[in-house]
């Protein structure tokens, strides 16, 4: 098993500070570059803070998952979970960088779900019985639209 070590790094905030992972295990990236991005989806979304409670990273039999609960000004709270890819075969040669690619494009598509309202339609709200709400965000649903 790798052993990885973080490292503080500032972000675009002053006051907050985002956990960057040092390292080559690219499912850690993955996590780690998934949970740092909470400050963007509560900007995103116009809420007042977010955190990433869970962030799977994609394998050849699973798709990668991100849940994010939102927290709003008055207190209230949003638990959206989202669905990306399945990871596709991927060339050992490419390394870290493979799966760091897709884990942008999700938090890409995330943020710009947010950025939209939340929009909900059932072209992309499927059931997820992982999910809080009992629905899931499917991202590539969504993009495809």
């Amino acid at each position: 098993m790798d052993t990885a070590a973080f490292a503080a790094h500032p972000s675009d905030a002053s006051d907050a500070t985002h956990l960057h992972l040092v390292g080559d295990d690219p499912e850690q990236l993955f996590v780690t570059q998934l949970r740092s991005s909470a400050t963007h989806f509560a900007a995103a979304a116009g809420a007042q803070s977010a955190v990433v409670r869970e962030a799977v990273p994609p394998a050849r039999h699973r798709r990668s998952r991100c849940r994010v609960v939102l927290r709003w000004e008055d207190g209230v709270e949003s638990d959206v979970t989202f669905l990306g890819p399945a990871r596709r075969a991927v060339d050992p040669s490419r390394g870290p960088a493979a799966l760091t690619v897709t884990t942008s494009g999700f938090d890409a598509a995330i943020q710009a779900w947010l950025t939209e309202g939340r929009p909900e339609s059932p072209l992309w709200l499927v059931p997820d019985e992982d999910s809080p709400a009992g629905t899931a965000v499917d991202v590539a649903a969504w993009l495809s639209t």
